[in-house]
């Protein structure tokens, strides 16, 4: 099975309101029923991502994105690997946008 990164995405600037306790209780137990449901292809659960900072030729700096969570899953083909995400609770239940999958590919020369 091949391995892919999946990218959850969320722009808190969308003017939505934020998750309320009986949201946050509802999303994470149905977040826990899927995380059950591809047990076996999780290879790493991952999680939240915090604020980001950039480092290029310029130095250091704080820096935006809409990048929310992650996670890394198996899966036979690319295809496979997104479906896994369809109707997750990331934006059927809390206000995420979406989830971009993308496969981890070997290091060239390696």
């Amino acid at each position: 099975m091949a391995r892919f990164m999946a990218i959850y995405t969320g722009d808190s600037s969308a003017g939505r309101a934020p998750p309320d306790q009986q949201m946050i209780a509802a999303g994470m137990a149905a977040w826990q029923d899927w995380g059950k449901r591809y047990a076996d292809q999780i290879v790493e659960f991952g999680g939240p991502l915090g604020k980001t900072k950039r480092v290029n030729a310029g130095g250091v700096s704080d820096a935006s994105n809409n990048l929310a969570a992650y996670v890394i899953v198996e899966a036979d083909s690319h295809e496979a690997a997104a479906r896994m995400f369809e109707g997750h609770p990331h934006f059927t239940i809390f206000p995420g946008d979406g989830v971009d999958v993308m496969p981890c590919l070997p290091v060239p020369g390696a």
